[in-house]
């Protein structure tokens, strides 16, 4: 990456590393990678497990939206509210997406999860050791107290990784990606709990020195 453009956005600095995986933000080269996965297959065409129907869209409008999430997720940060989305690498290669958001962090500590995979890639536990790093960068990185998820009834991978890190069911809710209404189930995971498991390795690369741009504040340094 050119240092340059690291110097002018830091964001694109910060790296999560786990066992398998990096997660980055990806440069628009980056994206137009990992819109390639997309295209690939996400979901069997007769499942829908998003909130927003968006793979339901077809090229080139599908191609356009894509990059144009991942501009104005960027063009829109502040530390009020942010979107941080992380392009999910494998052995150099993207393999699908994982992003962390909060609105009013500084004050509610919160963050949300969301998070897919290419079809390709899916089944191999590469969906938890994912939320797995966001949380890690969350609760060790950011400081938060609560991370929440969700996901339809019948989405039973993401289900399977919220219960195996140990949220807790928080309620339903309803969502209707295809204008119908779906029962979606609430998920939330405290600070306590996640530190009172054991937890996957995780190295935090980049985060010092821009945690203001999360609401968060940097560590107190030793003497």
């Amino acid at each position: 990456m050119d240092a340059r453009l690291e110097t002018a956005w830091p964001l694109f600095g910060l790296r999560l590393r786990t066992e398998h995986l990096e997660l980055r933000m990806p440069t628009d080269d980056d994206v137009v990678e990992l819109l390639e996965v997309a295209k690939a297959g996400i979901h069997p065409p007769d499942e829908m497990p998003f909130g927003m129907a968006w793979t339901t869209v077809k090229s080139p409008a599908f191609d356009r939206s894509f990059m144009q999430h991942y501009w104005r997720t960027r063009g829109a940060w502040s530390p009020e509210a942010w979107f941080l989305n992380f392009m999910v690498v494998l052995d150099g290669r993207p393999i699908g997406a994982q992003h962390v958001d909060a609105e009013e962090f500084a004050i509610l500590r919160t963050v949300h999860t969301g998070s897919w995979l290419g079809r390709a890639y899916q089944g191999r536990g590469f969906g938890k050791e994912m939320r797995a790093a966001v949380l890690g960068f969350a609760f060790d990185g950011l400081g938060a107290h609560v991370a929440e998820s969700s996901a339809f009834l019948d989405n039973h991978a993401s289900n399977g990784v919220s219960r195996a890190l140990g949220y807790e069911e928080n309620g339903f809710g309803s969502l209707a990606p295809q204008g119908v209404a779906r029962v979606t189930q609430k998920f939330r995971l405290t600070a306590e709990v996640w530190r009172s498991r054991p937890r996957p390795a995780l190295a935090i690369e980049g985060l010092d020195g821009i945690r203001d741009q999360f609401g968060a504040e940097e560590p107190a340094r030793r003497a």
